[in-house]
């Protein structure tokens, strides 16, 4: 069994800065934040080099300009999302609650219908379908995934179900009130749907695939690799199970169908557009 130690949530701070009408002020910094920072970061030096492939058609300034809307589909789409999907009766209480952000509560899969709403805009605007643009950001996702689920580890936050005290694996959360050794979920994440999943599409859109599926493996791989690990991981006190199956699940399992349908027809018009 592994005590985790407590770990600062700040990285660094810097100030005090004097502001206007607040005074002197710490500037602090978040380990969470700078996880963000670094898969953003990752995904445009990815998205950089992809783009320089010959026939890519894509180019620096159009990841940078992407990339810019996705961001903004994961901050204003995974705020929705944790509000409409794990807060709405609170919501109901006090609709302002959807803006007290400092509060904290961001959610996946608001963050990727965020996400899918800036690919769509971005392809309008540039001429290009939705899918053209999720098979090219796709295998970089992954990547973000696997920061963010560090920094929830940093912060001893989103941890596992209790298991055997005598595993390897169990480890015990500062943040626990009842110091129980748990799974460390926040790190099977990481591993699944972060790293596992970064290589099989990595390696997968390395060759010309049909448009759409490989929008549609990232769906099928997300949404197995989050349900499979719901398992391990604590579901939210305020929701707890309904039949056994968490919150996460509910919203993880569609995704899979969804992309099972997308890489379907993407090969079937593939196989149709050579038959002509």
């Amino acid at each position: 069994m592994i005590v985790l130690p407590e770990i600062d949530p700040v990285a660094f701070s810097l100030g005090p800065i004097d502001l206007p009408y607040f005074g002197p002020q710490a500037l602090s910094v978040r380990w969470y934040g700078l996880m963000y920072l670094l898969g953003f970061f990752a995904a445009w030096a990815l998205g950089n080099a992809r783009a320089k492939k010959p026939g890519s058609g894509w180019d620096a300034e159009a990841v940078s300009d992407c990339l810019f809307y996705a961001f903004m589909g994961v901050i204003v789409g995974g705020r929705l999302g944790y509000v409409f999907f794990y807060q709405f009766p609170l919501f109901l209480q006090d609709p302002l609650y959807l803006f007290r952000i400092w509060e904290g509560g961001m959610s996946f899969h608001g963050g990727l219908l965020g996400v899918m709403a800036a690919f769509a805009w971005f392809g309008r605007k540039t001429g290009r379908s939705f899918f053209q643009v999720g098979d090219f950001f796709a295998p970089f996702v992954p990547v973000g995934l696997l920061t963010g689920r560090i920094g929830n580890f940093i912060n001893a936050e989103l941890y596992g179900r209790p298991t055997d005290p005598d595993a390897w694996w169990a480890m015990v959360f500062p943040s626990d009130p009842e110091h129980l050794p748990r799974h460390a979920s926040q790190l099977y994440e990481a591993g699944l749907e972060g790293l596992l999943l970064f290589l099989i599409l990595w390696f997968y859109s390395a060759r010309p695939r049909p448009v759409g599926s490989v929008s549609g493996l990232f769906l099928i791989g997300y949404g197995l690799s989050r349900s499979l690990v719901e398992f391990a991981r604590e579901p939210d006190a305020h929701i707890g199970l309904v039949d056994g199956i968490s919150r996460g699940q509910m919203l993880s399992l569609p995704m899979v169908l969804v992309g099972i349908a997308f890489v379907i027809i993407a090969h079937r018009r593939t196989a149709l557009g050579a038959r002509k």
